[in-house]
């Protein structure tokens, strides 16, 4: 205990002109923030600019990054084409509200890395496009209740806002209404999640799935639970959702899921495919997503989604196609960032000599401090069981003291711009902890 108040001290002393203007921030914003998870005690840095792999707050102090923009920054902060094409573009203009050339462009490219991109449709987050996919599933079957997975989180959609944190059966918020028409089910627990889908196959819309929980723990799908659970949907006339927001171009380019043969009806994508800009995709099956054509249908045959002010707008379009075209043309870049995973994941375990787990795949990765009889992690209910209150002190040690920023208690994401040198850093700080 006493060497944690010896590292909120030397993050006070060292960040005390934050300190000044987060007081101001709370005056005007609950909690300080605009999204809740971005507050950690005793206050979050100012972040004054960023540049490669580095954070630089508001009192000069550089910070190795690995919360990268929520993971979406896979080529770093500030990439140099991405940057030139986004200056071209603020020149001829950043907000038409009409159809534009750059839209198209980007579709091109996403069409030709996601097989099910049959048809898209554009909105500005993460969150709109899980809304609009579930939407879409009522809409093409006719029924009511969208299965999820326990700690699978998909934005703060009221349609999806159930099991995501711990314990999950309590509701997550108040102000949320018809939650009785979702229903969640144990990740990578194929008989025990078929039992639930059973009980309420005849009202089944659909089922939505993170191939890799983000949120919920940086766990991979078996492919054999998302096989099992495609296999039933698709029997009982529902859609498979594949949720690849914190997935697509993370591993490969493309989406994750044509490597397990996977065969969905939606998908959503964001984060990457933005380049840094505000974005949402849903995409997929042709049949299916012209369920949202609005031309010569009644408002009883039709669903209405996607749109906004700002969706597909050409500052998103243009850093998306910038970011998507380097990523297809140098796909090393995957090589070497999953290497570097695969490297943080094996060392940081050792640091720490079997008292935690490491989870992720390629570029992502999470550190659990096992308790309670925990030896592996499968599943949010695993995680829930460790010790999420160490592993938020370990992060804000890092911050305090390395100079190495996580979001504490959320998973790390290698970029571009990182190095060997860097997770040799984690690993030595890991040591010292």
């Amino acid at each position: 205990m006493n060497l944690i108040l010896s590292y909120i001290s030397e993050y006070k002393k060292k960040t005390k002109n934050s300190a000044k203007i987060f007081a101001k921030s709370l005056k005007f914003h609950v909690n300080g923030v605009s999204h809740n998870i971005r507050y950690y005690e005793p206050y979050p840095f100012i972040v004054k600019s960023s540049a490669g792999k580095n954070l630089v707050d508001a009192d000069s102090n550089k910070y190795t990054d690995y919360w990268m923009g929520h993971w979406s920054l896979i080529l770093g902060h500030g990439q140099k084409k991405v940057k030139e094409s986004l200056k071209k573009q603020i020149e001829k203009g950043w907000m038409y509200g009409t159809v534009n050339e750059q839209t198209i462009l980007l579709s091109e490219l996403i069409s030709k890395a996601v097989p099910v991109a049959e048809k898209i449709r554009y909105v500005t987050s993460g969150t709109e496009a899980t809304m609009y996919a579930v939407r879409l599933a009522r809409s093409v079957t006719g029924r009511k209740i969208i299965a999820k997975i326990d700690g699978g989180w998909h934005g703060y959609t009221s349609d999806l806002l159930k099991s995501v944190s711990w314990p999950f059966s309590e509701s997550e918020s108040s102000g949320v209404v018809n939650e009785e028409k979702i229903i969640s089910i144990p990740y990578n627990d194929l008989e025990g999640s078929l039992k639930i889908l059973k009980k309420h196959s005849k009202n089944l819309a659909g089922v939505i799935i993170e191939p890799v929980l983000g949120g919920g723990g940086c766990i991979p799908a078996t492919p054999e639970y998302l096989k099992g659970i495609q296999e039933f949907i698709h029997k009982n006339n529902s859609l498979f959702i594949l949720d690849e927001i914190v997935t697509g171009f993370r591993f490969r380019y493309g989406c994750l899921y044509p490597t397990m043969k996977l065969n969905p009806d939606i998908v959503t994508l964001g984060k990457i495919v933005g380049g840094g800009m505000s974005i949402g995709v849903m995409c997929g099956k042709k049949e299916i997503m012209e369920q949202a054509d609005t031309t010569g249908k009644k408002k009883s045959e039709r669903s209405y989604i996607g749109g906004g002010t700002f969706s597909a707008n050409p500052v998103s379009m243009t850093t998306g196609f910038a970011t998507l075209s380097l990523l297809k043309s140098k796909k090393s870049t995957y090589t070497k960032i999953n290497s570097l995973g695969e490297y943080a994941r094996k060392e940081i375990g050792k640091a720490f000599d079997g008292k935690v787990a490491i989870t992720g795949k390629g570029s992502l990765f999470m550190t659990h401090f096992l308790k309670e009889g925990v030896t592996e992690i499968t599943n949010s209910t695993h995680v829930a069981k460790c010790d999420s209150q160490m592993l938020a002190k370990y992060h804000f040690k890092m911050i305090a003291h390395d100079g190495i920023f996580f979001l504490p208690g959320k998973l790390g994401a290698i970029s571009d711009m990182h190095s060997k040198e860097d997770i040799k850093k984690i690993v030595k700080a890991s040591e010292n902890f």
